[in-house]
């Protein structure tokens, strides 16, 4: 991925995230008059048509608030992930948005299919990832398996260097303590645990520095202790 990357907690869509998807917006490279937003409501689709059409809609009526040329694409399993009839607007979107929901069926419907393809044709070129919650976590090495217990965790598509990603960081209180115990106890030097808070985002590119933005908090966890960085801080990923 070239372009910028998008990581939040929580609030997608929503008027709360609006400094942010503006600054997306600006800073995704578009040579287009509107920049064309792709929204993939994926992560619900095990969650039935009404959730799916939720998502879609909500995607598409705050991004054409905010003046962008957007597309709901209706990806909510293995099949529509290969239908040929999608790839051109992954592969010529400016940013392209994953909204939230169950992270290992979006990993699994996303891996190896056509849309995924077409999507890093966009990315390569410089277009934007915006991820939230589940759309987050995929991009870390692995993913923790806290939505059925005994689950082990599982792998990601490790485009970051970082170990995990926990969305709804200070909104889980019951299990946030005893998770980073069991997830910091395996960590290796140098790999490190982000936790992002509700309706915030960690905003960066590989290899560069990354900023907070949003109402709360980013923590960062390693074996030795943890960091907390708040709106308008930066902060460097592992390389």
């Amino acid at each position: 991925m070239n372009g910028l990357i998008a990581l939040l907690g929580s609030g997608e869509y929503l008027p709360v995230m609006d400094d942010v998807d503006r600054y997306l917006l600006a800073n995704c490279g578009s040579k287009n008059e509107k920049p064309r937003v792709v929204c993939l409501p994926t992560a619900a689709g095990q969650e039935g048509d009404a959730s799916v059409s939720r998502w879609s809609k909500m995607g598409f009526d705050h991004f054409q608030r905010l003046g962008a040329d957007v597309q709901a694409v209706p990806v909510i399993d293995a099949e529509s992930a290969n239908d040929p009839r999608w790839e051109s607007a992954l592969e010529n979107a400016d940013l392209i948005y994953f909204s939230g929901g169950n992270p290992a069926y979006l990993y699994k419907t996303m891996n190896e299919s056509r849309v995924w393809a077409a999507a890093q044709k966009a990315w390569t070129r410089g277009a934007a990832y915006a991820g939230c919650s589940a759309g987050a976590m995929i991009l870390s090495q692995q993913m923790p398996g806290f939505r059925t217990p005994g689950q082990q965790s599982q792998n990601a598509f490790g485009i970051l260097s970082v170990k995990f990603t926990i969305p709804h960081f200070d909104a889980i209180p019951g299990i946030r303590i005893p998770l980073i115990f069991a997830l910091r106890r395996a960590l290796k030097d140098g790999e490190i645990i982000l936790g992002i808070d509700e309706n915030t985002a960690l905003i960066g590119k590989l290899n560069a520095k990354w900023k907070v933005m949003g109402a709360s908090k980013v923590h960062l966890f390693t074996r030795a202790g943890e960091q907390v960085y708040k709106d308008g801080e930066t902060l460097l990923l592992p390389a």
